[in-house]
């Protein structure tokens, strides 16, 4: 009697997200750094404005905690990203692969493809990325493609669109 195989590992996705998704994740970030620099500063002109109470050091330190929120996003948080952030697209399945302290990995059988959008707004067309989204009936809902090339993104759209079309079952 043999023993059951053991199971498949599942692989790495092949594809890589573009090179200039790590500056716009560090440009978005900034973006975001501005309204926490902001909430910094409200903290200090409180702590200045009334300086005595139990509460004028927790102002101080919700300023010091607001200053540094936004560090990590802006230097090492999109390097991580870009190593873990992969993609691909099979004759069967869209597998995407994102996160950088839980990671996670998305499968979705073409068969479950109900439709293939693709979004570029003002800071992604900048970069030059467009976000592929991949809607199933499933609850999971939507799986993205995030951060293509553009003209990448639009080819895999076009893929999706035609291995779907070609695909004879009902994706509900």
């Amino acid at each position: 009697m043999n023993a059951p195989d053991a199971p498949q590992r599942l692989r790495e996705p092949a594809h890589q997200v573009s090179e200039s998704a790590p500056a716009y994740w560090r440009t978005a970030e900034a973006i975001g750094a501005v309204i926490w620099l902001a909430l910094a500063v409200g903290a200090i002109v409180a702590a200045v404005l009334v300086p005595e109470g139990f509460w004028t050091w927790i102002l101080w330190l919700v300023a010091v905690v607001f200053v540094l929120a936004p560090v990590p996003g802006l230097t090492f948080v999109p390097s991580i990203r870009f190593r873990i952030h992969r993609w691909e697209v099979t004759d069967i399945a869209v597998h995407v692969r994102h996160g950088w302290i839980t990671v996670a990995d998305e499968i979705v059988p073409l068969s479950r493809v109900q439709t293939v959008d693709s979004t570029q707004g003002p800071l992604m067309r900048r970069f030059g990325l467009r976000t592929v989204k991949v809607s199933t009936a499933s609850s999971a809902g939507i799986v993205q493609i995030a951060c293509l090339d553009d003209a990448l993104a639009l080819e895999v759209v076009a893929k999706l669109v035609a291995i779907t079309a070609a695909t004879p079952e009902d994706a509900t």
